[in-house]
Parts: structure tokens; C-alpha cells; sequence
């Protein structure tokens, strides 16, 4: 079962991708939140997505300005918040 913070999708692809959005709750990071959600919907991705708010699991990716997206455990944009289109090329250049 997962949480709302949690989404499993179906994909095409043999893949799964572990995805964490890691922020405190701001709008920059709710916006990352909702927009990488949609990118993996509409992409049929197969992914967990799962927003990170405590500040010292954050701290545990060496992150000290947020938004983050962690994609695989691997660090792939921080203190910024990316267009969906740079979202998009992230995931999709996983497979």
C-alpha cells in the first residue's frame, strides 16, 4: 500500500525509478512535486515519487537549498525549480 506521497505507475519500459522530491514545503517545492507527478503520469514512467520534508534526510544528500529531485539516489537538481521539460528529458534519458 502506499501513501499519498507515494506513486506507482505501470510503464512500457522494464525500468523502475525511485524519484524523491525533497523540500520543506515551500511553493517552489510543491510546484517540483506536482509537476514531476504529471511528468510521470504522462509519460507513463514506472516510478515511486516520494516528497522528502524532514530537513535532516535532506541534509543526508549533502543538500543546502531547495528544491531538490533525486532520481536513483543520485543528486540531479537542486535549489532551483526546473521547467517540466527539463524534468521530462531527465526521466525519459534514464532508459
Amino acid at each position: 500500500m502506499y501513501s499519498r506521497n507515494l506513486l506507482r505507475l505501470k510503464s512500457k519500459h522494464d525500468k523502475f525509478m525511485e524519484i524523491k522530491i525533497l523540500g520543506t514545503g515551500c511553493p517552489k517545492c510543491k510546484t517540483l512535486d506536482r509537476i514531476t507527478r504529471e511528468v510521470v503520469e504522462q509519460n507513463g514512467i514506472d516510478a515511486t515519487i516520494t516528497k522528502v520534508e524532514d530537513i535532516m534526510e535532506i541534509m543526508n544528500y549533502g543538500i543546502m537549498s531547495t528544491p531538490a529531485l533525486v532520481v536513483d539516489g543520485k543528486v540531479v537538481v537542486k535549489g532551483r525549480l526546473p521547467s517540466q521539460d527539463e524534468i521530462k528529458k531527465i526521466l525519459t534519458n534514464k532508459f
